[in-house]
């Protein structure tokens, strides 16, 4: 059975969320500070972690930073409606996705089942260690995307990128040359279409900034103004 773990210190929403999810046929586990999350996490093995940036003990970027030195589980953020500085350094620090209070429990539904719909691909492909469309390895000029190993390598040297950055860079390399839109983006990378946009600028200007020679002067992965972005090797 697919496991949920759910960290908010709000006992009424926790509450709320968990019943929504064990509804859905979940397991659900929850917790209300972050030093328990990263016990849970370790102890339990979660598919997905939805992950409040309030937490008393320490923050949720805390726990999601500490969570990406070991593990690989979709993490979803929950934020406060306008708190933009807190959605944009979560996903810097390795959250997948982010959702604003207040938010209706049937969008934080489909945002979990997109996470796990794209992860299933992933384990997908590291069991046959094959890829139906580019076989195992991207070549992207300098770069070599490693779909199997999950392995990003510039010029012999390995990169080191998170689980959303390397989807990303994948999806560029397997359309190179061609615009994509951000909203295209989304729907290939995170399996939604409806979602803001800001997630691929930081997902892209996170990229940039392990990949590109001088990331202010992008040459692998440019901007077409007013349409998107594109591989350009």
């Amino acid at each position: 059975m697919t496991g949920i773990l759910v960290v908010d210190d709000e006992p009424s929403l926790t509450q709320s969320i968990a019943y929504a999810f064990r509804k859905e046929g979940y397991e659900v586990a929850t917790v209300g500070d972050g030093l328990d999350a990263l016990s849970a996490a370790r102890e339990q093995q979660p598919d997905v972690v939805v992950l409040d940036v309030m937490l008393p003990g320490i923050d949720g970027l805390e726990v999601c930073r500490r969570l990406r030195r070991t593990s690989a589980v979709p993490i979803l953020m929950l934020t406060a409606r306008g708190e933009e500085i807190d959605r944009i350094v979560g996903l810097e620090v390795g959250a997948d996705d982010y959702l604003p209070k207040p938010f209706s429990m049937r969008e934080l539904l489909a945002r979990v089942r997109a996470l796990l719909r794209r992860y299933e691909l992933i384990r997908e492909e590291l069991t046959t260690g094959t890829d139906a469309t580019d076989g195992d390895v991207l070549d992207g000029g300098d770069l070599r995307v490693d779909i199997g190993t999950h392995r990003v390598t510039r010029r012999g040297a390995v990169v080191d990128l998170t689980p959303k950055e390397f989807d990303l860079l994948a999806a560029l390399i397997r359309h190179r040359g061609r615009v994509l839109p951000p909203g295209r983006l989304l729907q290939l990378v995170w399996g939604y279409t409806d979602a803001d946009t800001r997630t691929v600028t930081v997902h892209i200007r996170n990229l940039r900034s392990k990949l590109e020679e001088d990331p202010s002067e992008p040459t692998l992965i440019e901007t077409v103004r007013g349409v998107g972005y594109r591989y350009a090797r």
